[in-house]
């Protein structure tokens, strides 16, 4: 197989803190905000679950 054969996997559009918005356009923002809330929502999900499990280990280690 040829490696030129291979297609490269699609590049993710990504967000940097900071960077210029003002060169998007309205829908661009808005979809950005849906993303981020997606990845807010996601990481406090995360979060929660990382202070359960610190929660209980408080409570099994002082004893």
């Amino acid at each position: 197989m040829d490696l030129d054969d291979i297609a490269p996997p699609p590049k993710k559009k990504t967000h940097e803190l900071g960077q210029d918005l003002s060169k998007h356009s309205v829908a661009e923002l808005e979809a950005l905000i849906a993303t981020l809330k997606e990845e807010i929502a996601r990481v406090e999900q995360v979060l929660g679950a990382k202070q359960s499990s610190k929660s209980a280990a408080e409570a099994a280690f002082k004893r």
